[in-house]
């Protein structure tokens, strides 16, 4: 007979006693989220405060940012606490909420990365239909839309595990992760199961299959004009580009961490993998977007150094 019950709190075992490094890990993992947040806080204030920056694409890149302040937030204090703590646990409760948040900032980033590939597109092969496509009152619409629907997919998967009985509490990670989680259930689990990778197959990779269009797109309409087109094509879709081949690689890891043993490997760099998708994104972006694109370049030197 199957020994299960209702857990009020679940062990992350991924964590080890790190001795005198304990603060300097405490340290790093701080001025990490420092930076974060002031960085695409910046960003944020620069394209809401400036009127020349309310253009479609610095309003998507806006809720990207929104979103990267939202998902590091989701994680960082909770790992700050956990590496002063002696004892790592996480309550149940806390432990759905963090799921909640660190999958919505998965999905709201791809959803971003697809308007912004489609915004891209609209630019640069419909430069006389963009005005006309992209309206105030649907760039309004593409950014609910790109929070609405990962929010209401979450909500879906998180009630399907909540009614989950489970038969243990220890969770080998660093936080609280849905498929680490679902492996507790005591028994069949082919309906969470089925939900994943109907979502996964459907909409995420959707939406991976319009980015590589809208680009592919971009790419020939580049090649067979003016050298300046290329030229601009390319200084606004290379952040683009890099920042979701960044991602997707970074949540591959993590997909393939918890569907694999990772024993074999240095606990050093399963850790740093298992952080990379929620640590890289927030820290490069900005700097990826604040450096490539000409108006967002000139704005911020003004504000950060004055009048050049």
């Amino acid at each position: 007979m199957i020994n299960s019950s209702k857990f009020s709190y679940f062990t992350l075992s991924a964590y080890f006693d790190t001795g005198v490094f304990q603060y300097l890990y405490f340290m790093i993992i701080m001025s990490l989220y420092v930076f974060i947040v002031c960085a695409n806080v910046s960003l944020i204030v620069i394209i809401c405060m400036n009127r020349s920056l309310h253009e479609p694409m610095y309003l998507f890149l806006s809720s990207l940012f929104v979103n990267e302040l939202y998902g590091s937030t989701g994680l960082f204090p909770f790992l700050l606490l956990q590496i002063l703590s002696d004892i790592h646990t996480v309550s149940t409760h806390f432990c759905f909420l963090q799921i909640f948040c660190l999958y919505t900032y998965v999905n709201v980033q791809f959803y971003s990365l697809a308007v912004m590939s489609y915004d891209r597109y609209l630019a640069i092969c419909c430069p006389l239909q963009y005005n006309k496509c992209m309206t105030p009152n649907k760039i309004t619409v593409l950014i609910v839309l790109t929070w609405l629907f990962p929010v209401l997919a979450i909500v879906v998967m998180i009630s399907l595990n909540t009614s989950l009985q489970l038969c243990g509490n220890i969770i080998d990670r660093l936080y609280c992760e849905n498929y680490s989680l679902v492996k507790l259930a005591c028994y069949d689990t082919t309906v969470n199961n089925i939900y994943g990778l109907i979502y996964t197959f459907t909409v995420l990779t959707g939406l991976m299959l319009l980015i590589l269009y809208t680009y592919i797109k971009i790419l020939v309409v580049c090649f067979s004009g003016s050298k300046q087109t290329r030229q601009k094509a390319v200084s606004t879709c290379t952040p683009h580009l890099a920042s979701l081949f960044s991602f997707s690689f970074g949540c591959f890891i993590v997909v393939l961490q918890s569907r694999f043993n990772m024993s074999g490997a240095p606990i050093m760099l399963r850790i740093f993998l298992s952080l990379y998708f929620i640590t890289c994104q927030p820290l490069f972006n900005p700097v990826l977007y604040g450096l490539n694109l000409t108006k967002i370049r000139i704005i911020c030197k003004s504000f950060f150094f004055g009048k050049m």
